[in-house]
């Protein structure tokens, strides 16, 4: 039996009051300093208020030295004349970044985890193309954990929305409501999917991925840097863990894709990547812990 796709994110009207046509791509550096230095003024509740702005960057071409650098990196194919699925939230994330370490964003982006994304591709993306990318705070939901934020990053080509993604980023904080018990190992219990391939990972994914993507949270970089954070080691980016699984799984010009981060994958480390049908699957080495869980299917919907 072909197992059904996974259901596309939905796309109500995004509740903004104010439209800001930016000229150049964020510099990220700046913000992830100007977000860590605003964090301990923040106190989340998911009854905040949160920015209604629109961040619009028209005009957009792909550095294709950096995109080959990316492919490299994930395990995609080089040298097509295509966008990865999962790139154009890389030429996003800097306007997500402007709206998460503002001073009216709720959430302190110390801590900020990023628990979930949804991407819908309507149709291939050429790397040669010319692309408008808009993006916004669509709102916030609680979490048995805190305080959830989803952000929306929609991609056009011309006046055609042609990709689409919905993440979600939780703040962790005491919400009263008292944690399920099950919870913690309801992930743990779940049978595994059939294993394809084992990956050993070395050290400087993290350096690697960050130099590619421009995201250098000090968690990825360094294990000095990551124990500053609470990390025992380096952990690899979750937009890494999702590339790298897509990069191996394929999926259609026209595809929906959802993935859940359940744990961070340290670094070095092994894992072992799991597939079945539309679904795919990232673990501890001995198959038990479970990191990413996702699946991917033709858009739309079938």
């Amino acid at each position: 039996m072909t197992p059904a796709a996974p259901t596309p994110p939905t796309s109500p009207t995004p509740p903004t009051n104010t439209t800001h046509t930016l000229t150049g791509v964020p510099a990220l550096a700046p913000l992830l300093a100007r977000g860590a230095l605003l964090s301990p003024l923040k106190r989340p509740r998911p009854d905040a208020d949160f920015p209604r702005t629109r961040l619009v960057l028209p005009g957009l071409r792909v550095d294709l030295a950096r995109l080959a650098a990316y492919e490299r990196v994930c395990g995609f194919p080089t040298g097509a004349d295509a966008l990865a699925v999962t790139y154009p939230h890389v030429l996003g994330f800097p306007l997500a970044m402007r709206l998460m370490s503002g001073r009216d964003f709720p959430l302190p982006l110390l801590g900020l985890v990023h628990t979930s994304i949804g991407i819908i591709r309507r149709a291939a993306m050429p790397a040669s193309g010319e692309y408008e990318l808009t993006t916004y705070v669509e709102g916030l939901v609680p979490h048995r954990r805190g305080t959830e934020a989803s952000v929306v990053t929609e991609v056009r080509a011309g006046r055609d929305l042609v990709w689409e993604s919905r993440s979600t980023y939780l703040a962790r904080h005491r919400t009263g409501v008292p944690a399920h018990p099950e919870a913690s190992g309801q992930d743990q219990d779940r049978q595994p999917l059939p294993t394809r391939a084992e990956w050993h990972l070395a050290g400087d994914v993290g350096r690697r991925y960050g130099a590619a993507s421009g995201d250098r949270n000090p968690i990825h970089q360094h294990p000095l840097t990551a124990r500053l954070f609470g990390f025992p080691r380096a952990i690899a980016h979750g937009m890494w863990t999702v590339a790298r699984c897509l990069a191996e799984h394929g999926t259609p010009d026209a595809a929906v894709v959802r993935a859940e981060f359940r744990a961070p994958v340290p670094l070095p480390g092994t894992v072992t990547y799991g597939a079945q049908g539309g679904r795919f699957e990232l673990r501890g080495g001995a198959g038990r812990r479970p990191h990413l869980s996702g699946e991917v299917g033709p858009y739309p919907a079938t």
